[in-house]
């Protein structure tokens, strides 16, 4: 097997492991700091919108290739092994089906940009208007 074949099967298994999480965030059996930090790790990864956009050299992979897989195994540390892996089964049907994306998320990136942009444009205005 190939890098880029390697690479591409971890992405697919990221992937179900992320709808996995957004499962277990909704499952009864979750406690509730673990639906907290699981339902904001798995809303981030499945945005179609990052934080960081990727063409800022750098840091726009960093949150794909380091913050998101940490986020991840922390979260999975933190939901109880059976609802994991009852959300696991689940994730790899809906897998099969159709391609999970977060609109709540995308929604909140945009606001957070938009929030920056409203910050930055009234700190340039005090700071050349005063």
């Amino acid at each position: 097997m190939g890098l880029i074949e390697s690479f591409k099967r971890r992405a697919r298994q990221l992937k179900a492991e992320t709808l996995a999480l957004y499962l277990a965030a909704r499952h009864p059996g979750t406690p509730w700091y673990a639906k907290l930090f699981v339902a904001a790790v798995a809303a981030y990864a499945l945005s179609p919108i990052d934080l960081i956009p990727d063409f800022v050299p750098v840091l726009g992979y960093l949150d794909d290739l380091i913050v998101i897989p940490l986020g991840i195994a922390l979260a999975v540390k933190m939901v109880p092994a059976s609802v994991l892996s009852e959300c696991r089964a689940r994730a790899r049907e809906v897998m099969l089906n159709r391609k999970p994306a977060s609109r709540v998320a995308a929604a909140f990136i945009i606001v957070v940009w938009i929030a920056l942009a409203a910050f930055c444009t009234l700190w340039v205005y005090r700071k050349f208007t005063a």
